[in-house]
């Protein structure tokens, strides 16, 4: 069977990140840890760690080896949250000690790497038939920082 894993590549503290990442996301795990036994591109022999873990049930791999490419938002970990307490939790989980805001749910950990928090709901409300709706909460998203799952709702369900 095919298994589609995605890799993240960390200049350093890839360990470190692994470890709050499955910390903060229900049914995750490291799965194992290991060292390149070859010098390769990437580093000598025992330089390049390699993290497999799990992620809310999704497949990763971390590779911590010499700067490569710095993470930006062409890859991004999207969280869906039940609950505003959840979102208010993942986000100011992964802003500690160095992250940064964006707009529209978006952040960036201390290590660049790009994630966004957002309500679960939000797709179906974005993807409504009802277009004016859909547009009214696309704005009011637009216009936030962190996700604000009663604003959302107030957009979505506001009379015209």
């Amino acid at each position: 069977m095919t298994k589609v894993v995605s890799n993240l590549w960390f200049e350093k503290d890839a360990l470190r990140a692994v470890e709050l990442y499955v910390s903060l996301v229900p049914n995750s795990a490291i799965v194992r840890t290991t060292v390149m036994p070859a010098d390769s591109p990437s580093g000598p022999a025992g330089s390049v760690k390699v993290i497999e873990f799990t992620l809310g049930n999704q497949n990763f791999t971390a590779l911590e080896a010499v700067p490569l490419d710095p993470f930006n938002h062409s890859f991004s970990i999207m969280i869906q949250c039940d609950s505003q307490e959840e979102i208010d939790r993942l986000w100011n989980a992964l802003l500690e000690n160095g992250g940064q805001a964006e707009q529209c749910g978006w952040l960036r950990d201390r290590w660049g790497l790009c994630w966004q928090i957002v309500p679960r709901a939000l797709g179906d409300m974005v993807a409504h038939t009802d277009r004016e709706r859909a547009r009214r909460v696309t704005e009011a998203m637009l216009g936030m920082i962190k996700l604000d799952i009663a604003e959302l709702e107030r957009a979505f369900h506001a009379r015209t």
